[in-house]
């Protein structure tokens, strides 16, 4: 009799002893295991993101979509403050829709500006400059979420932490926090939908002809520029030329990243380019000029100035 009992308790509800199952797979996941099971989510689940991005300054509201369309990832960002301005993806093409020039496409595996784009590839590649760490669990946009802390090895860089909805495993909040606990950056999710089908806006943007992905502008040969440092995990992604704003002048540009900060550096030929002649920081951004034997460097990164100086002072031509 107690065994049919039982039995009936456990009819009656499944879910409780489902829930308990999960609850125990959730405690014994590793930080690294929990970054890997959101990579796959921000790939594969279909959804809607209302999110708040804070930057210093400045608060910017934003809406992103992201779904499957025959085959085909396709995700939609629309700003929601000042003049209209969306970018939409359809596999590794990035439209950018502008109220005041014509939609234009480039090569590229995500939208920049929401969710740090190795939070949807492969997050190992980190672990040359970050340890992962659990943290504690909050509740954000009504939703229970894990925390993970980025936690750098070294001094060369700020440490970052981000909540995991616990149901789709999608982000709901990344903070990037200097070495005084000092908020840079945060991307914070007040409302997350999970669909059942692409949103209608995805379905309609894989079906229509977007502007042709743009030529490269004709690289000006520059000189062979390298750097005798590094910190640990930082590599080298884009070596161009870029034309100052508010100037005619072209400055070579040299584009590093960890897979999680990006840092700029511009060089110019001393007297041939106006540089900036000062260090500010604004928007979480940390600028320095060096002198670089008869060059000038400008180094823009969310890192530590010191580190900055230090990447611009080892600007050597091979």
């Amino acid at each position: 009799m107690r065994l049919i009992l039982l039995a009936l308790v456990v009819l009656a509800f499944p879910t409780f002893a489902n829930s308990n199952t999960e609850s125990i797979a959730e405690e014994e996941m590793s930080a690294k295991a929990w970054l890997e099971s959101m990579s796959q989510a921000l790939q594969t689940k279909q959804y809607k993101s209302s999110i708040i991005q804070l930057q210093a300054d400045h608060i910017r509201p934003l809406v992103y979509l992201h779904g499957t369309v025959n085959d085909k990832e396709v995700a939609f960002l629309e700003y929601l403050n000042g003049p209209p301005k969306n970018a939409v993806r359809v596999a590794d093409t990035v439209t950018f829709i502008e109220h005041d020039q014509p939609a234009y496409s480039i090569n590229a595996p995500r939208i920049q500006g929401v969710w740090p784009t190795i939070f949807a590839t492969d997050v190992s590649s980190l672990e040359q400059g970050y340890q992962f760490v659990l943290g504690g669990r909050s509740r954000i946009a009504g939703r229970p979420g894990q925390m993970i802390r980025i936690i750098p090895v070294d001094d060369n860089r700020f440490m970052s932490q981000v909540w995991i909805d616990m149901d789709t495993r999608l982000p709901l909040r990344y903070d990037m926090v200097n070495q005084e606990k000092q908020l840079i950056e945060q991307m914070m999710v007040i409302e997350l939908l999970e669909l059942n089908e692409p949103a209608k806006i995805l379905i309609e943007a894989e079906k229509q002809g977007l502007p042709p992905v743009m030529n490269p502008a004709e690289r000006i040969k520059g000189q062979n520029w390298e750097f005798s440092w590094l910190p640990a995990g930082f590599h080298m992604v884009v070596k161009d030329h870029h034309r100052l704003i508010g100037s005619d002048e072209s400055v070579e540009y040299i584009a590093l990243s960890d897979g999680l900060v990006n840092i700029s550096v511009y060089v110019a030929r001393m007297g041939d380019s106006p540089m900036p002649d000062e260090l500010i920081t604004r928007n979480g951004l940390s600028m320095v000029v060096e002198q670089v034997g008869n060059v000038e460097v400008v180094a823009v990164g969310k890192v530590p100035a010191e580190t900055l100086n230090r990447i611009a002072k080892s600007l050597i031509l091979k």
